[in-house]
């Protein structure tokens, strides 16, 4: 049957639900429903033509075919049908075939049902005391993830609050590869050494951290058992019997489970990651009995779970039950935007250069992170700031005055700013080539150097993140008033650098 008009990408819903009345192809006909109103066009005509069908779409969650009863139930939940309530409930009461229960509780979660909070505590409870056969803790363990997202719904969670009780904690704080000593010479407490994933500190003073802006994120490794194994039941159980809920436990005030998600990195594809992540999580909350429980909206612990090159992980835990606020005014950011850790500490790396009280531009300023941290390294004199783009002005507009800093956004283009003093400093994160040809990207180069005496002072420096450093280079050639003082590379297998440029002409 065919299923678009060609000539406006509309699909035909009358013929399918003419179908699905006549009882032709009601699996394959709900399941494309599901799809076409994905689209909210097709979902709005859908509502108006079902009002016409009163009892159509109920009546397949009493189909002898299983998975026609899944797909019912699901497109019900998806429509919002409230009206449904009562037969999704009774369907869900009365179901046997264990992988389909969970979508009759999917249907439901669209819908109000708070009404029903006792009855689906009671269930939790039932299924988390019964014994359960090996080849029934998938299904029974995707009902269970249903019900309490309906729970986290309507109640959230039980939150914990950070406190390691003067215990001296192992914490991994994540950094640029290249510069893990640099950042582990700048650690204000404890025992330090590098690692592969950045800098291993040993503390009873995490606050003390929070001084350091130069690292990403801290993370907290699991004590015990070192890599976990590739199957991902036995990852689990590793990390189980490692002691990840006692670790928790004694890191936090407050009872209750701790809610978690998992993040993976690997080499693995994404299909195989999403497998992974789910058989993985399911044990664990299978071996916690419900004290550790996975949900993917509301969670309080991130499973960190870093690959190595035989594809074993090394598990941390990554607790936003404390808050990092070093970066608190990022409140916008867009696509090109680089991290404010990472502005950290490229200021950090080029310090030397830096003049108090310097007059300070950025031609390609995006959200403004670079002049933000260039600023409360070494406090600046003025600072002005252009973009192209409009919106990233008004956001660093917004992101300045979060972080009480004066900065003169200006929406324009560089190469036709002028300004009635020169100035002392020019940083930037250059615009990477995007869908510019390699002749375009070298023309560019080319104008900002011919543009630059035009805006900075003799014996000014430029200060440039680039991963163009071949186009750079090719301008000093030509332009002998400018001398490479410095040069960082700061992704290896991307080629970006961060140099820094003197101005003698």
């Amino acid at each position: 049957m065919t299923r678009t008009n060609k000539s406006g990408g509309i699909f035909l819903l009358e013929k399918i639900l003419e179908e699905l009345a006549q009882q032709q192809d009601v699996r394959s006909n709900l399941s494309t429903l599901r799809k076409c109103i994905k689209e909210e066009a097709q979902r709005e005509k859908l509502m108006r033509m079902i009002e016409r069908e009163e009892g159509l779409l109920p009546g397949f969650l009493h189909s002898d075919d299983a998975k026609t009863r899944r797909n019912a139930a699901l497109l019900l939940g998806e429509l919002g049908r409230q009206d449904a309530l009562e037969a999704l409930l009774e369907a869900y009461r009365s179901e046997e075939t264990l992988f389909v229960k969970s979508a009759y509780l999917d249907a439901l979660a669209h819908l109000e049902v708070e009404e029903l909070l006792p009855f689906f505590r009671e269930r939790i409870e039932e299924l988390s005391a019964q014994e359960v056969r090996e080849e029934e803790r998938k299904h029974i363990g995707e009902e269970l993830r249903s019900l309490r997202a309906i729970l986290i719904r309507y109640e959230g969670i039980e939150h914990h609050e950070f406190d390691a009780g003067g215990r001296e904690l192992e914490i991994l704080l994540t950094t640029n590869r290249l510069h893990r000593e640099f950042v582990r010479r700048m650690v204000p407490v404890g025992k330090t050494a590098v690692h592969p994933l950045g800098v291993l500190v040993k503390t009873k003073h995490p606050e003390a951290l929070d001084a350091l802006r130069t690292y990403r994120e801290m993370l907290f490794p699991v004590r015990g058992r070192g890599l976990l194994p590739q199957e991902p039941k036995a990852a689990a159980q590793t990390l189980w019997e490692a002691g990840v809920f006692p670790q928790l436990a004694q890191m936090h005030r407050g009872g209750g489970a701790f809610y978690f998600r998992v993040e993976c990195r690997s080499a693995m594809t994404l299909e195989e990651r999403s497998a992974f992540t789910r058989k993985f999580s399911a044990e664990l909350e299978r071996l916690s009995g419900g004290k550790m429980v996975n949900s993917t909206s509301e969670y309080e612990v991130e499973l960190r779970l870093t690959a190595d090159k035989e594809g074993r992980f090394f598990p941390c835990l990554k607790c936003f039950t404390r808050k990092d606020m070093r970066f608190a005014y990022r409140k916008n950011a867009i696509a090109a935007s680089i991290h404010p850790s990472s502005a950290a500490l490229m200021m950090e790396l080029v310090k030397p250069y830096l003049k108090k009280g310097a007059q300070v531009m950025d031609p390609f300023c995006g959200v403004g992170t670079m002049l933000i941290e260039r600023d409360r390294l070494v406090p600046a004199g003025e600072m002005y700031a252009t973009d192209i783009f409009a919106d990233a002005i008004e956001m660093g507009r917004e992101n300045a005055a979060l972080a009480g800093r004066e900065i003169h956004f200006i929406n324009r283009d560089f190469m036709h700013f002028s300004h009635r003093y020169l100035f002392d400093e020019l940083v930037t994160n250059m615009p990477v080539r995007g869908k510019k040809s390699k002749e375009e990207q070298d023309r560019f180069y080319a104008d900002f150097f011919a543009k630059v005496p035009e805006i900075l002072k003799r014996d000014a420096v430029i200060i440039m993140y680039t991963n163009e450093i071949g186009f750079v280079k090719k301008q000093l050639r030509l332009h002998k008033g400018f001398e490479l003082l410095q040069e960082t590379c700061m992704q290896e297998k991307n080629g970006f650098y961060l140099l820094v440029i003197g101005v003698r002409q």
